[in-house]
Parts: structure tokens; C-alpha cells; sequence
């Protein structure tokens, strides 16, 4: 009792609780536990580097349930929650599987997992990850994100969906995990929204709000659209008719499959008012494929898109169909998401720009050209919410790589989200470009503003060093002559961002940031093409584990992992620069 009291005061997240399990150990790689009492939860205790166990759960002897833990061996890394509320009032059996190479290291039951293993009343949802958990970006509360999905706006509310494993912080037991906001910026989480079932994991998707009843789930019900991820990959329905809270999943799932297609996921649904048809772009292996529908249940192939278009180098994936405003017509804007393949290596988000005509999507720019949405390391998986409001077009993006996803330093959690950013197009020369913004309801965040005038002497932003803040510098730069701005903390480690007149480009160096050796593919220097010369203004967002820029005509997002927050900012250069600060907090 006294190893599980020190458990529940360390690791996270914390629970409360009397242990109520009897433990049977059948074999060297088979255990029972027989859960009795009321409690809500089973803590079950991970080591991130044990091999993972099969937990099947079973409710009056049927299974109901089943997930991949990483049981503790030699040491419990964190407690995750078993939540038993849906099967509340019934026998409930832990039917668990080692892997073999677990089960003949030692007796099962020297295994710490049985004896941490506990039940629990409550779960108390302090966060205890104090120095890279974000202020202002969305994190879940514990366990593994990475895809934001399903993402849509109903009576109010911003639905943020998100590939999430409940079990651990590393990539696994995909389910759409689900939070809502009425601000985009202070978000309520709701725990798993879609779980795994026999068809497969749930991977990304999208969800529509189905007005007119065209499903026949209901006038206004919520419904979604996901990929079934089992031994191939199939797209699947649910759908809600109390504002999210809770989905049915469609009885007649699968609704679309594909022959041969091992890569054909991540569904994303849009209403064209062109054909006035539900509509839904797929990834299919190397190229999208579009399909169309009248009732969201059955569906038509109508055309594919880019066998020979932008970046090949890894997989395409979580594609977004989104139409914008340009010079007083409509542009079509294709979002695409690749892994590898990325400008700086591993996963970025490509686009292409053109026109669509309710079936078939053509780019206006030559097959061998690349554009891309974000150019720093740390920006994935970015789609747009359905049904946004004021006619808004507002995307978010998974901040993270899969380079180094599972090995950044924290533990209760693994990955937050861009800040929410709105999208438009510019013009850049005689090239039309994808600009993004960062979200209107962000600005609500800022706290009284701090002036600074920069020149060759450091500057010491806050009198107490901050971890979240937003920065905006003006510059004003001749044509021949660029700056360099390094942000430091008190430790030395830096941030350093360049204007470079001669490549036209703007840079971000990570390489002394801080923490950097988890993986050999993190320190960096990102590098984006922009009009450098004249007036200008960058505005940064910091974060406690992240830094996102914004330039007249690109962003680019990083994450960073220093020991202290940034609070040093110095200048090279033959100019000057206005600075006004805003300390972040929600």
C-alpha cells in the first residue's frame, strides 16, 4: 500500500482509490483480473520501454473492449485510467496476453504492473508537466496525439477530434479523442469520442453537421467519417445527435473500400453547393480520389488527383479540399499532407492551388511545383473545421514530426496543436500563395503590452521571465542589409532567426535551443522564401515547448525544449527595431 500511496502522489496522472483486483496467473503469458467494487477506473501501470501487452475486457464473460499496453515491468513510468463506465453494473474480467519475450524473463508475477495495478473512485486532472506543457496550445490531458480530425463548429462550440491513445504516451490504440471550445483557445476535454472496434483502430477522418437529415440520423446530427484501420483500411460512419457527446456507429460500416490500396484513409467530407452532392476526398496511396453522395452512406468514385503533382517522397496523407476568396473570384485550395518528405525531412504539409467543378480538382501550377503551408519542422496533419462560422476558413495543425514524435521530453503527454489559424490567399508576385494567420480569438489572450526598442544591446523582455508570450518586431530593412535576432535565456541557450537580403529568405535555428539529443533529426535550421527589404513585421508566438512565426508571406512553426523560458532578445545588424510584447495567458 505504501508503493501504490508514493504511485498515486508521482506519476501522472493522479487517481484516487482503494485497490480492488484478485490476480491469476494462468501461464507465463496469460493473467486474469477479476475487478470487484464500484470504482470507475483501473490504473494501469506503463514502462514505456516494456514490450506491450493484449488487455482484453470482459463484461459478463463477453468481450467488449480491448487494448495494447505497455504493462510495467521493472518500474511504472505513469498510471493511465481504464474507464469501466460504460460497462458499469456487470462482472468485469481483465483478460490479459504477454508477449512471449516478457513471460520468460521471470516469474509474470514478479512484474511491478500487478502489484501497482489498482481501482479507482476519481481521477484528479492536475497537471503536473510543468515545463513543456503548453499555456495556450491544445495538449491532451495524458496519454499519445498526434491528427487532429473531425473538426467542426455546432451551437457554439469549436469540436477539436484527435488521434489519441488513452494508453500511453507513444503512438497506439488510435481513438478519436475529443475536446470543445467556445473560443478556440480554452478548450473542455471529453475523453474518447470513437474507439476501436472489430473493423480496426480509428484513424483520422472529419465530421460534417448533416442539416437537412440527408443521412437519416437526424436533422443536425453530427456525423463522421473515419478510417477503419484493421487488416486493410476502410472508411466508416457515426454519428451524434447530442452535440458530440456521444456516437453510434453506423450499422452498415464499411461505406467506401478500395481494391488494392493498402494507403487509403483520412476522409475528409465537404458539402459542394456546386452539385449540391455530399462530397469526400480520400488519400489513396500516391494520389486523392474524390467520391460523391447524396446521403453520406453510399458513394461514387468521381476523379483522383496527383500521380504526377508537387512532393512524392513519402506517404500522402490527411487531405483538405477547402474553396477561398481571390480578387473577387473563388480559388480551390488542395491541402496534403506528406511523410517523409518534408523540406527540413520528415512530415509537412503540402498544398496546391486551382479550380473544381463538383468532380474533378486541376491545379493552376506546373506538375513539378511544391508548395509548402508551413515551413518549419513541426507542423502536420493540417485540416480546417466544417461549418465555421462567418464564412471563416480556420485550420490547425498536429505540432510535432514523426521523426522524433515518440522521443521528445515529456511524459504525461506527447504532442499539443498549432495555434488555430486562419486561411486566405495572396499574391506574390505572379504567384498566388496560401497565407495563414494566426486565429482572431488568440489576440483575446494577450495581457498589457511591453514596449522595446531594439538596436545592438541585449534586451531583457519581462522583469519575471515568461514561458508564453506573443512578440511583434518592425523592422525597417534596406534592401542590401539584413538582421539577425537570437532569443536566449539565462542558461545561454537561443533561438536564432535570420532576414537574409541576398537568398531572400528567413531563418530558425534550433541547434542550441536546449533539449536536443532525444533525437538525432531535431536540431535544425528551417528556412523560408520571403520578400526581405523595406517595412516589415514578424510576429512570434512562444510557447513553453513551441515558437510559431509569422511573416507578410509565410509561417513556420518549431518546437523548442529549453530548461528556462526565453527572455533575452539581441539584435545584429545595421538597423533598428520596434518591439511590443504581450505576455499569453488563458
Amino acid at each position: 500500500m505504501k508503493r501504490l500511496l508514493t504511485l498515486l502522489a508521482l506519476m501522472l496522472p493522479v487517481f484516487s482509490g482503494a485497490q480492488s483486483l484478485t490476480v491469476s496467473h494462468l501461464s507465463e503469458t496469460h493473467t486474469l483480473v477479476q475487478v470487484s467494487g464500484n470504482d470507475r477506473y483501473v490504473l494501469l501501470p506503463v514502462q514505456e520501454t516494456a514490450q506491450e501487452a493484449a488487455v482484453k475486457v470482459l463484461s459478463n464473460g463477453r468481450e467488449v473492449y480491448k487494448a495494447n499496453v505497455a504493462l510495467a515491468i521493472d518500474k511504472t513510468d505513469y498510471l493511465v485510467p481504464l474507464d469501466l463506465a460504460p460497462w458499469a453494473g456487470s462482472s468485469i474480467l481483465l483478460d490479459i496476453k504477454m508477449t512471449q519475450g516478457r513471460g520468460v524473463r521471470r516469474d509474470p508475477s514478479d512484474d511491478v504492473c500487478w502489484a501497482d495495478m489498482a481501482t479507482a473512485a476519481t481521477v484528479d486532472r492536475t497537471n503536473k508537466e510543468k515545463q513543456y506543457r503548453p499555456t495556450y496550445h491544445f495538449s491532451p490531458e495524458w496519454g499519445w496525439m498526434n491528427d487532429p480530425n473531425g473538426m467542426v463548429y455546432k451551437d457554439g462550440e469549436w469540436h477539436l477530434f484527435y488521434q489519441w491513445n488513452p494508453y500511453g504516451s507513444f503512438w497506439g490504440n488510435m481513438t478519436w479523442g475529443h475536446a470543445v471550445s467556445k473560443d478556440l483557445v480554452n478548450w473542455e476535454p471529453l475523453g474518447a469520442a470513437i474507439v476501436p472496434d472489430a473493423l480496426g483502430d480509428i484513424f483520422s477522418g472529419s465530421a460534417v453537421v448533416d442539416k437537412d437529415n440527408t443521412a437519416g440520423f437526424g436533422k443536425d446530427a453530427i456525423v463522421a467519417m473515419y478510417t477503419s484501420a484493421g487488416d486493410n483500411q476502410t472508411q466508416s460512419l457515426a454519428y451524434s445527435n447530442d452535440g458530440g457527446r456521444t456516437f453510434t456507429k453506423y450499422a452498415g460500416n464499411p461505406v467506401i473500400v478500395a481494391e488494392d490500396t493498402p494507403d487509403f484513409r483520412d476522409p475528409k467530407l465537404f458539402w459542394d453547393n456546386q452539385t449540391r452532392q455530399w462530397k469526400v476526398v480520400l488519400a489513396a496511396g500516391q494520389e486523392v480520389q474524390f467520391y460523391s453522395s447524396h446521403n453520406l452512406k453510399d458513394w461514387t468514385y468521381d476523379s483522383s488527383f496527383g500521380l504526377s503533382y508537387g512532393n512524392h517522397n513519402g506517404v500522402w496523407e490527411c487531405p483538405d479540399l477547402i474553396r477561398l476568396p481571390f480578387e473577387g473570384k473563388d480559388k480551390w485550395v488542395l491541402l496534403l499532407n506528406i511523410n517523409p518528405g518534408g523540406p527540413f525531412g520528415g512530415s509537412a504539409t503540402q498544398y496546391f492551388v486551382g479550380s473544381y467543378d463538383g468532380k474533378t480538382f486541376k491545379c493552376d501550377d506546373l506538375p513539378t511545383t511544391t508548395r509548402w503551408m508551413d515551413y518549419g519542422k513541426d507542423h502536420y496533419a493540417a485540416v480546417t473545421w466544417s461549418n465555421a462560422p462567418e464564412g471563416r476558413t480556420v485550420a490547425i495543425a498536429w505540432m510535432s514530426n514523426w521523426q522524433y514524435a515518440n522521443s521528445v521530453p515529456t511524459t504525461q503527454f506527447r504532442s499539443s496543436n498549432s495555434v488555430p489559424r486562419d486561411l486566405s490567399l495572396i499574391r506574390k508576385g505572379k504567384e498566388v500563395i496560401l497565407k495563414s494567420t494566426p486565429s482572431k480569438e488568440v489576440e483575446a489572450l494577450r495581457g498589457n503590452p511591453v514596449q522595446h526598442t531594439l538596436a545592438t544591446a541585449p534586451v531583457e523582455l519581462f522583469e519575471t521571465p515568461m514561458k508564453a508570450y506573443e512578440m511583434l518586431i518592425r523592422f525597417n530593412l534596406q534592401k542590401k542589409e539584413g538582421a539577425t535576432l537570437v532569443l536566449s535565456n539565462e542558461t545561454g541557450e537561443q533561438v536564432v532567426f535570420s532576414y537574409e537580403p541576398e537568398s531572400q529568405t528567413f531563418s530558425m535555428d534550433r541547434r542550441g535551443s536546449g533539449a536536443v539529443k532525444f533525437s538525432k533529426k531535431f536540431a535544425a535550421v528551417t528556412t523560408a522564401p520571403t520578400q526581405v527589404g523595406g517595412k516589415m513585421e514578424l510576429r512570434l508566438l512562444v510557447d513553453s515547448a513551441s515558437i510559431e512565426a509569422f511573416g507578410p508571406d509565410f509561417c513556420m512553426t518549431n518546437l523548442v525544449f529549453p530548461a528556462s523560458p526565453y527572455n533575452i532578445l539581441k539584435m545584429y545588424g545595421n538597423t533598428k527595431a520596434d518591439v511590443t510584447l504581450y505576455p499569453l495567458s488563458k
